[in-house]
């Protein structure tokens, strides 16, 4: 009378509900492959494309927010960058985030000689300071 009727009954065949288990994880597995993993590996192979590309004369952006010119490219991980009129750093190309503008295709100084000519603009002059009295009653300086 306490006994339940349950255990009575014979188990079935579990075939069927093994792959009813399994399509949930195998759906969600495919959603992941096409949202996450796929546009993931689109992205690294076009900054792959775009390192191989940079060249002298761009103006790139480095991980850290720098912006310079190329001015050579030393090895094919490494190159050179102006950051200012003179002054010029080493650095990898995986640090590289962006390119902001393509350089012209410039052939580059011959093998021992230095390249002189500078790649930036010249800095832009200085505005005229005012002093805050000056200002306030018009009057120069």
């Amino acid at each position: 009378m306490f006994i339940s009727q349950a255990w009575a009954q014979s188990g079935g065949a579990g075939g069927g509900d093994f792959l009813v288990q399994l399509f949930p994880l195998i759906l969600i597995f495919v959603v992941f492959y096409f949202l996450l993993i796929r546009p993931q590996q689109a992205k690294v192979k076009a900054q792959r494309e775009m390192l191989a590309g940079v060249k002298r004369g761009d103006r790139i952006v480095t991980g850290g927010g720098i912006i310079g010119l190329v001015t050579k490219v030393i090895s094919d991980d490494e190159i050179q960058v102006e950051l200012a009129e003179g002054m010029r750093v080493r650095i990898l190309k995986q640090t590289i985030s962006s390119i902001l503008a393509r350089g012209e295709s410039v052939r580059g100084p011959k093998e021992g000689e230095e390249d002189l000519k500078p790649m930036l603009p010249p800095p832009a002059p200085a505005p005229e300071r005012k002093s805050l009295l000056g200002s306030l009653f018009g009057g120069k300086k």
